[in-house]
């Protein structure tokens, strides 16, 4: 656990990061919450709360926002970010020069970088160096009901055993738990392919194909969700835990997922870009369809529906058209 009266530092305030941000400090951890939106920061410090994308969940005391990246992280031994792939390096980057030589870095980051391919582990690597200790938060985890308290369970994986339970024990209360992995390759292969998979689930709902195409993508989407990062080299039953089937279920299932709202609005009509504008937010999925193909191609990993998400947001696939090709694919084994 964070030392006591050391603080602890998330950088990022999106739903997300904000989230974790009010966590952290509800099991009395000083908590210091920055992003690069000056006037979020403001109105977040003025109405100790995120009104913009969290505002039923007031701040507890111990929560500070900060209105520099330096001020952020001076002396704090665990930091976490929580901002979109696309933007994971440059923030390592301007983070890479200040960084406490001590201080332990986590991430709740998911999906593959859209021009290497690379894991955010990967990433960090490249940016800070392999002699730090690193980790990355992930499962199925809603951010409004994160904040609001609501009962909640997620995975902590790292490259010191330790530093998972450090991290497990400073996010636990008594709504919320936080189980421990050392599997950093499989927990980040199942963030960043559930989103592709919920907005085929958004698709085929909107479409009304009904609950029996659901649970098969579900089901068939996690083979080959676990199909691709054992090719990374991830650990199979990584993905039967929360962080796999568990992140895959909630988002593929629950209308507060924005993969799947943005494949439900596809369905009815709406174009690419209208759909992402409505949404608002950053639609993870969009850009991790290219992603997850552009890896699965790399090492030969067959994703049939992967690739069929893909071509319905890329190549102007008709949706009715995935699930046609999908059902007249060769008869196979179940788990060949």
């Amino acid at each position: 656990m964070t030392a006591t009266g050391t603080p602890l530092a998330v950088l990022g305030a999106g739903s997300w990061g904000t989230a974790l941000a009010i966590q952290f400090a509800r099991t009395g951890h000083d908590t210091r919450l920055w992003a690069r939106d000056a006037t979020l920061l403001a109105a977040m410090a003025h109405d100790r709360r995120n009104a913009r994308y969290l505002p039923d969940a007031p701040f507890p005391d111990r929560l500070r926002v900060v209105d520099t990246l330096q001020a952020a992280i001076e002396g704090a031994q665990d930091i976490l970010v929580a901002v979109p792939s696309h933007a994971l390096r440059s923030l390592l980057k301007e983070l890479a020069p200040i960084l406490p030589p001590d201080a332990r870095l986590a991430w709740a980051t998911k999906g593959f970088e859209l021009e290497t391919g690379l894991l955010p582990h990967q990433v960090a690597r490249e940016e800070l160096g392999s002699s730090r200790a690193f980790a990355v938060l992930s499962g199925p985890t809603f951010a409004r009901e994160v904040g609001a308290g609501l009962p909640t369970a997620m995975t902590i994986a790292a490259t010191e055993e330790t530093f998972a339970i450090s991290l497990a024990q400073s996010l636990s209360s008594a709504n919320f738990r936080a189980y421990t992995s050392t599997d950093i390759v499989g927990v980040e292969v199942g963030g960043a392919t559930k989103n592709v998979l919920a907005v085929g689930a958004g698709l085929a709902d909107g479409l009304g194909f009904g609950a029996n195409t659901r649970v098969a993508l579900i089901t068939r989407g996690l083979v080959e969700m676990t199909r691709l990062g054992v090719a990374l080299g991830a650990q199979k039953e990584t993905f039967m835990g929360l962080a796999g089937l568990g992140d895959l279920v909630l988002t593929c299932t629950d209308d507060q997922s924005r993969n799947r709202r943005f494949g439900l609005l596809l369905a009815a009509g709406r174009g690419v870009e209208s759909a992402l504008s409505e949404i608002g937010q950053v639609v993870e999925g969009y850009l991790a369809a290219r992603a997850v193909r552009l890896v699965a191609q790399r090492h030969g990993v067959v994703m049939p529906i992967c690739e069929s998400i893909y071509r319905t947001l890329y190549e102007a696939l008709p949706p009715r058209e995935v699930v046609k090709s999908l059902m007249s694919r060769p008869i196979k084994a179940e788990f060949e």
